[in-house]
């Protein structure tokens, strides 16, 4: 099993996007040497450029490390990187650990997991909250599935990338976890922007009203860190429209399979379509305020 040390455990990271190029970033300021690899190589350039090795498949990131990070898209890129042709579990060497940190379907965290235990592989799957914020400051809270004596070996990896780090259980735990976790935010978005138009339209300063509201009992990561990007109509930034649609999409799935009514999300969901129909699939989540716009006939502040 590995030791989390940086002069012997070589590092392996798939996927450098918004939250993936900062996470690999604080495993290489503590010494670890990383090779990385991602669709588009241009979006890796920064780390490349401070001394992180380039791989062309994630077959060749696995066999050059002995422990592999992923954090892709949805979760046919997570199927493909992990079982497909030059996917991971070709590279892997028995003792590896996968760790996919990407937001996909426990079922598919399970099928990884028990094909990788069969080439003596340890896979743990490791989802995270927080946004690119979090992922920037190191703030992120994971929550973890997988074989425990796996999970505490690379728990002082995640460490260093997150603030909270919790066992959930075993392989896929960490994903239901996740679901809990977007089934709650979905609501609060929804939340926040409403209580944001109904401020603007009984004539708050949404300053004023917000200082007030995010110090009592509707205190919430969105009201410190969403709310002001809609006051200053910054948009585009932040967790992306389309993979939380993915996410909450996978939640009423698995909902559906629990025989389980889920209202709230199936609402909030239907109204991130409309944002995704729109063309605001690339824009961060607090976009579901311009749908809300839409459908009052009102801007919440002028540009």
């Amino acid at each position: 099993m590995i030791n989390a040390d940086p002069k012997t455990t070589r590092i392996g990271w798939i996927g450098t996007g918004v939250m993936g190029r900062w996470m690999c970033q604080h495993l290489m300021d503590k010494g670890f040497q990383m090779t990385v690899h991602n669709r588009t190589r241009e979006r890796a350039q920064s780390l490349t450029d401070a001394g992180a090795a380039w791989a062309d498949s994630p077959e060749a990131v696995a066999a050059a490390s002995d422990v592999v990070f992923t954090i892709v898209g949805f979760p046919e890129d997570v199927r493909a990187v992990y079982l497909g042709e030059n996917g991971i579990l070709a590279g892997a060497k028995p003792g590896c650990v996968v760790v996919d940190m990407t937001t996909t379907q426990p079922s598919l965290s399970q099928e990884i997991y028990a094909k990788a235990g069969e080439k003596g592989v340890h896979a743990v799957d490791a989802p995270v909250s927080g946004g690119d914020v979090g992922a920037r400051n190191a703030q992120l809270s994971v929550m973890v599935g997988g074989d425990k004596n796996v999970v505490e070996a690379i728990t002082p990896l995640l460490e260093i990338m997150g603030k909270k780090i919790v066992w959930q259980g075993g392989a896929g735990a960490g994903q239901h976890t996740k679901m809990c976790n977007q089934i709650v935010i979905s609501g609060t978005m929804i939340g926040m922007c409403e209580s944001l138009l109904y401020g603007y339209k009984a004539g708050l300063d949404p300053d004023v009203m917000l200082s007030s509201i995010s110090g009592g009992a509707a205190a919430c990561w969105s009201l410190d860190n969403l709310a002001p990007r809609i006051l200053r109509r910054e948009f585009d930034t932040g967790f992306f429209v389309e993979h939380f649609v993915k996410d909450m999409g996978i939640a009423l799935e698995e909902a559906r399979q629990m025989n389980l009514a889920l209202p709230g999300l199936a609402l909030v969901h239907q109204l991130y379509l409309a944002v995704k129909a729109s063309g605001g699939e690339r824009l961060g989540t607090q976009a579901l305020m311009l749908a809300l716009e839409q459908m009052s006939n009102i801007e919440f502040r002028q540009k």
